[in-house]
């Protein structure tokens, strides 16, 4: 009889079968057959299969609904001894090629020595019935392989890290991963997606690797400066990356020097001298900045071709196939769209941006002008679609990214077929994506930009629209009328407001019930009226779909009125399925509403795209969930669902490009931080038929009144006053 105390530390038996596996984390839930007495076992036990006899060491424990179980802190595993558990080894899935009926063969030719044949004696593999030479050698290629993942998996559970990254490590590195691992850990951060910083650091750390290492303080550069482009930042000043790594990774100032001189030896930073001081950037991100201000030039500089129109004519055409009169900037901006080479047209909501660009594009398809739309997000490109009754397409797509080669198809060599370009939304554009977009324009191409020069900048690194601007090298025509159609709403009216820095009205007026304000000053109420309105009363009075339609946003993700906490209860009343799965943190359930993250150009999803969970299938050691994006299925696995984030509530910065039937904007001076104008304003145009505030006065107050600029480094808007006239 087993002894179940605290003091019994060790248990040895055979695996009978895996019942619950985590790939994130390795956790596992695991039945062991010891003494005749089937045992249950819990721990991080990445890479075991069901036969194997194993040795566990740790303590057990009594779970409240589960019964005993016993609590690994290590294990080792040895071979199965019996030909029941070679057997069941063989057949579980771990070796390509061999199943249940090819297991029991192997079994009932060799008995306990099937496994010494497999690694030592390959050739004897043909004597079993349905084995030729070429499966021969695929089954020994595939024990090789998953001897050495397993040696990795081992390894890397022992540092604290995900084994679900072992196949991608060892496919990168081969039968040199050990001594990568070994040797300078920090290579997976830089070569392994998914793998960051931290992780690295945490295996160099076990290892030994000093934390004032060359090799540490390199990589650590590298992550601090990802981590400021994430922040939008297109380079960072060389006095602050040192002072700015040197304390966040607790690395002497000298050493960080050294490294950002290796880094630019080896091309892994440039280092750019501006006058008294130096700047350093990652050298994507400068051959994006140097790029765009070269492809920019070189347009500008192509001569135009002109297109034969009377302009005050085909105005006049276009207004009275409408039945509506063009303000006067809206007439200069079409002239503009005929004449001039690239042109920015600006203006906030209801100021009439969209009619505009109906008008130039009716205009010159008259005259054969091949036009071609896009916009950041699928959404605004749906939206823009709808808008003109025109085909567009999200940038990405447009560009015909290739995951093969990892860049876009249309580039230079193969640019777009177009004698125009229209982006919305153009806000959004980051410095990288704009100068691909360049890199893929013709030189005779005309461009036409289009966004609201007062919205929060890019996700990405730059701001790109607010530095064209403001360089004055490129004709922006800034529409500030607000049209009377538009005046009769109050998001209109009260989205301007909040960019003149005046408080908004917060009192329905008559005729004008799209814009409310719900007053709550402690954060659970805030959060229950959140529920409450979701849920029912905007539903019921709109008549809208509660997850389709209507759209949470918090300034921040912390917090009970932050974005996590608003996700995790807005989920438990909208879609509340027991079945699903658990990923970082968050249940994944079918019909959930959830948003990409970052862009993964293999799956053909970006950054802010918003979709449902259609279906989730448990697989072995892995999953499958599949979600709608705009009418696509995108299929997700273990490795990329951190990805996936729940979207029944997202920041503000992740809904940008995207409009919605009704938002709630949930604002507290616990987001204090994040509590500015453009931040409001931002949020406030993304409704288009409702606007709902749930919070306390004081933070729409300080919101109103921060016109402080988020401060960006960018040196866009410096290199174009620099170059000769466009």
């Amino acid at each position: 009889m087993l002894k179940e105390d605290h003091d019994y530390r060790e248990v040895e038996g055979t695996l009978d079968h895996i019942v619950y596996f985590n790939s994130s984390n390795g956790w596992s839930v695991i039945r062991i057959i010891s003494k005749g007495r089937k045992i249950t076992a819990v721990g991080n036990l990445a890479g075991i299969q069901p036969g194997e006899h194993l040795k566990l060491k740790g303590k057990w424990v009594h779970n409240p609904v589960y019964g005993p179980q016993f609590q690994v802190s290590s294990f080792s595993s040895l071979r199965p001894a019996t030909t029941e558990g070679i057997e069941k080894y063989l057949s579980s899935g771990m070796i390509r090629g061999i199943g249940r009926e090819m297991a029991k063969r192997l079994v009932g030719t060799f008995g306990e020595a099937v496994l010494d044949m497999i690694e030592n004696h390959p050739e004897r593999l043909t004597q079993v019935d349905g084995i030729g030479p070429v499966r021969a050698g695929r089954i020994v290629d595939a024990w090789k392989k998953q001897k050495d993942i397993r040696e990795v998996m081992i390894l890397l559970q022992s540092y604290g890290v995900s084994s679900a990254y072992a196949p991608r490590i060892y496919k990168a590195y081969g039968k040199d991963t050990i001594g990568i691992l070994h040797d300078d850990p920090y290579r997976l951060a830089m070569d392994i997606h998914g793998i960051g910083f931290k992780t690295a650091d945490r295996i160099a750390s076990s290892i030994g690797i000093s934390p004032q290492s060359h090799k540490r303080a390199k990589a650590g550069v590298l992550y601090v400066l990802g981590q400021l482009s994430d922040k939008g930042h297109v380079y960072f000043p060389y006095e602050g990356l040192v002072d700015t790594t040197s304390h966040d990774l607790d690395i002497e100032r000298d050493i960080i020097e050294d490294a950002i001189k290796e880094l630019s030896m080896g091309s892994l930073v440039f280092l750019e001298n501006t006058g008294e001081s130096k700047t350093v950037y990652l050298p994507s991100i400068y051959a994006s900045e140097s790029g765009v201000i070269a492809r920019l030039s070189t347009i500008m500089k192509t001569s135009i071709t002109p297109i034969p129109v009377d302009i005050n004519r085909a105005i006049a055409w276009f207004e009275s196939r409408h039945g509506i009169t063009l303000a006067g900037e809206q007439r200069n901006a079409v002239s503009s769209a005929i004449k001039d080479k690239i042109i920015i047209i600006t203006g906030g909501p209801g100021t009439g941006k969209t009619t505009l660009i109906r008008a130039i594009i009716e205009i010159l398809e008259k005259k054969g002008i091949r036009i071609q739309l896009c916009a950041p997000t699928g959404r605004a490109a749906k939206r823009l679609g709808e808008a003109t009754g025109r085909n567009a397409r999200t940038i990405h797509r447009m560009l015909e990214f290739n995951p093969n080669e990892m860049q876009f198809d249309r580039n230079q060599k193969r640019p777009l077929k177009v004698d125009m370009l229209i982006i919305d939304e153009f806000s959004m554009v980051d410095i990288v994506l704009f100068y691909n977009v360049l890199k893929a324009l013709p030189n005779h191409a005309r461009l036409v930009l289009v966004g609201d020069a007062d919205q929060l900048p890019s996700v990405g690194p730059g701001k790109v629209l607010e530095d064209l601007i403001a360089s004055g090298k490129i004709k922006t025509v800034k529409l500030d009328r607000i049209f009377r159609q538009a005046r009769k709403s109050l998001i209109v009216v009260n989205a301007h407001k909040v960019n003149r820095g005046e408080i908004p009205y917060l009192k329905p007026r008559q005729g004008k019930g799209d814009f409310f304000f719900i007053r709550r000053e402690s954060p659970e109420d805030i959060l229950e009226t959140v529920k409450e309105f979701v849920a029912s009363r905007i539903p019921e009075r709109f008549g809208l779909d509660p997850i389709e339609d209507i759209q949470v946003m918090a300034p921040m993700h912390r917090g009970l009125v932050g974005v996590s906490s608003l996700n995790e209860h807005l989920q438990a009343i909208l879609n509340p399925s027991r079945k699903g799965i658990n990923r970082s943190g968050q249940r994944f359930a079918p019909g959930d509403k959830v948003m990409q993250l970052k862009n993964n150009y293999e799956l053909g999803v970006f950054n802010g795209d918003i979709g449902r969970i259609s279906s989730i299938r448990q697989l072995k050691n892995d999953a499958e969930v599949k979600v709608d994006f705009y009418n696509r299925q995108v299929c997700y696995n273990l490795h990329n669902l951190d990805e996936l984030s729940l979207a029944y509530a997202c920041s503000v910065h992740k809904s940008q490009g995207n409009e919605f039937p009704a938002v709630v904007i949930v604002l507290h001076t616990q987001h204090y931080i994040m509590l500015k104008r453009n931040l409001l304003y931002t949020a406030i145009t993304r409704g288009k038929r409702l606007v709902v505030i749930v919070g306390n006065f004081k933070a729409i107050a300080m919101a109103v009144n921060n016109a402080k600029p988020n401060e960006r480094y960018t040196s866009l808007k410096q290199r174009l006053l620099q170059e000769a006239p466009l």
